[in-house]
């Protein structure tokens, strides 16, 4: 009866685990470097940036922790348009906002992507930005690419235990997806040579359990890491300000 029960339990837990889909570099590498192949890297980035609806889940999978594999991840490069659009942020009127201010956040959006293509923060300031300028198309447009690239981190794992992270390219990115839920958090601590833990300022009940923190493998940022090279955290952002329309 009892081996019933534990066969019955596992059974039970094969859609929650399914749900995961963790990055194999291996196969991510194989397929967007491939011509032939659907996930082909710059076929992926440039419906990515003409702003492709169409784009699957699989497909920002590809998209997201391939650009690991890219010249252009430099997970450690200085992101100084990123810090011009925080100071325009910090001083825009949410409720009468100046055009030029706009216009300057847009272009120092711009950029920003060139550093980071990825970056909930700046994807939600661009669709701040374009809807406060009467844009609702590009507004959508980068709304649903915030929405989507929060989804790949999220369903890389659950982020409960340590041997079940999300996997990020950037630091950033893991404070950037508890922040777009809502949930204050503290201090970050490395607790192994790929893991991180991201401990919340109040624990928690999600999903009927008590959470104190989530866990994030980080190990593809530090594939990327320069001789010598220390980290500093950028400035925090939390999107409660400048959030975009909710779109249904």
């Amino acid at each position: 009866m009892k081996r019933f029960e534990q066969v019955l339990l596992a059974l039970l837990l094969l859609p929650a685990l399914a749900l995961a889909k963790v990055p194999d570099d291996e196969d991510i590498l194989d397929r967007t470097m491939n011509t032939a192949s659907p996930f082909y890297y710059t076929k992926l980035m440039m419906r990515y940036n003409a702003g492709d609806s169409t784009m699957t889940d699989e497909d920002y999978h590809y998209l997201y922790y391939g650009y690991a594999f890219q010249d252009a991840y430099k997970p450690f490069a200085s992101n100084q348009a990123l810090d011009r659009m925080l100071m325009i942020a910090a001083r825009i009127d949410v409720e009468r906002p100046l055009r030029e201010d706009l216009e300057l956040l847009v272009s120092a959006g711009n950029d920003a992507q060139k550093v980071d293509p990825f970056s909930p923060k700046v994807l939600n300031l661009m669709a701040y930005a374009y809807g406060a300028l009467g844009d609702t198309i590009r507004e959508r447009a980068y709304y649903e690419r915030m929405n989507r690239i929060i989804r790949t981190i999220e369903q890389s794992g659950d982020g409960y235990t340590q041997k079940t992270p999300q996997h990020i390219l950037m630091f950033d990115h893991a404070l950037d997806v508890l922040a777009s839920e809502g949930l204050p958090y503290g201090r970050s601590r490395v607790i192994s040579r790929e893991v991180e833990f991201v401990p919340l300022v109040s624990p928690m009940v999600i999903e009927g359990k008590k959470r104190k923190g989530f866990y994030f493998d980080f190990s593809r940022i530090y594939r990327n890491k320069p001789e010598g090279y220390t980290y500093k955290r950028d400035r925090t952002w939390q999107f409660n300000n400048l959030k975009p329309r909710t779109y249904k």
